[in-house]
């Protein structure tokens, strides 16, 4: 046997003791995660948590804190979070909701904030999500609410105007579109299909490169990959995942028109978690029709030195030109500084609905 012949046989055998050593912790994990479903049973608590969205949070910021590579840090996190999904299904399966069909960007934001080791319920609409959590259907929703391109999707922001849904979470997805179709090349395309976000995001690519072909916009661009599969000569705009769902081929990658074009996902449920270290709370403030109005009932926030990271007025729909205001700020709704400034803030505004503290994206 040659060096190298050794040397690569060495190696590998210590690839498989490590794996050995990896499988066992594994299961060792699972066995606590077991342990901590007795205990909680045990407890006789009937609405007891066994998913804690802070504790995930925290355990991913940990492993991210200590990777040393060579695998970056959100790969790394990744695996782990694999890892916690299949331990978490030995304590009790949760059935997650979201904007469908199979193959959305929603049903990507599922499975990397829950892994996938869940299973998941397509509905047709955003607002069907909300009344499949609200009817306990689902353990959790996941639906849209902004895009880095586009703006906030307005559906979503109206729904919690009535919803008496929380905010649990959020996830953020780098969103690369594809070309998918059974035409044999662009040319070939007459029609193209995508959600009119999507259309939107790649319009520059579209009018350069396929500016001979019609374009229509459906409700997602599963539905789009699924129509451009029994039409010939048209193609979707959809991601790479859709393209094995379906049975198209990817014509051309990547025809965003931003490269940093991400959108951004929230988790709904029934429940607040409690603070990770490391939140934003989200709120929904209405104040009376007068110059100066909004600026001095979000000073309780600026005096307490709390950052608000987004703003979004909507329609009341109670009052016409009424409007209310979707707030994001840092800080979790439990940590004192927090508290004062929104029982502040409480006194102050016409209508304050705390939507949700929440641990920030970890990846």
């Amino acid at each position: 046997m040659s060096k190298s012949n050794a040397d690569l046989s060495q190696v590998r055998q210590r690839i498989d003791e490590l794996d050995q050593q990896i499988q066992l912790l594994i299961n060792e994990r699972a066995k606590c995660a077991q342990q901590v479903a007795e205990i909680k049973t045990a407890a006789g608590d009937s609405d007891a948590d066994f998913y804690r969205p802070e504790r995930e949070a925290q355990v991913l910021r940990n492993v991210i804190a200590r990777n040393k590579g060579p695998l970056a840090g959100e790969e790394m996190a990744r695996l782990f979070r694999e890892v916690m999904s299949a331990c978490l299904a030995l304590e009790q399966p949760m059935k997650i909701g979201y904007l469908g069909p199979e193959g959305t960007y929603t049903h990507a934001a599922a499975y990397k904030h829950f892994g996938h080791s869940v299973s998941t319920a397509p509905t047709g609409a955003i607002d069907e999500v909300f009344r499949e959590v609200e009817a306990s259907a689902c353990h959790y929703g996941v639906v849209p609410v902004e895009n880095s391109t586009e703006g906030v999707v307005n559906h979503t922001l109206d729904m919690f105007l009535s919803s008496p849904l929380k905010i649990c979470g959020e996830v953020e997805l780098r969103i690369h579109h594809c070309l998918l179709s059974n035409a044999e090349s662009l040319t070939a395309v007459t029609k193209v299909y995508a959600h009119q976000q999507s259309l939107a995001q790649c319009r520059e690519w579209l009018d350069e490169d396929l500016k001979h072909a019609t374009r229509e916009a459906v409700n997602s661009n599963a539905e789009a990959a699924r129509l451009a599969a029994l039409e010939p000569g048209a193609a979707a705009i959809a991601a790479a995942e859709a393209a094995e769902i379906y049975g198209l081929k990817i014509l051309k990658s990547n025809i965003e028109d931003e490269p940093d074009n991400t959108t951004r996902f929230l988790v709904i449920g029934k429940k607040s978690p409690a603070p990770s270290g490391k939140d934003k709370t989200s709120l929904l403030v209405s104040t009376s029709n007068r110059p100066g109005a909004l600026t001095r009932l979000l000073s309780p926030l600026a005096d307490a030195g709390i950052s608000m990271t987004r703003i979004e007025s909507r329609p009341s729909r109670r009052v016409v030109w009424e409007y209310v205001f979707f707030v994001d700020i840092e800080g979790h709704a439990a940590e004192p500084k927090v508290a004062a400034a929104l029982k502040q803030l409480d006194h102050d505004a016409a209508m304050l609905k705390v939507l949700g503290s929440y641990p920030v994206a970890v990846l």
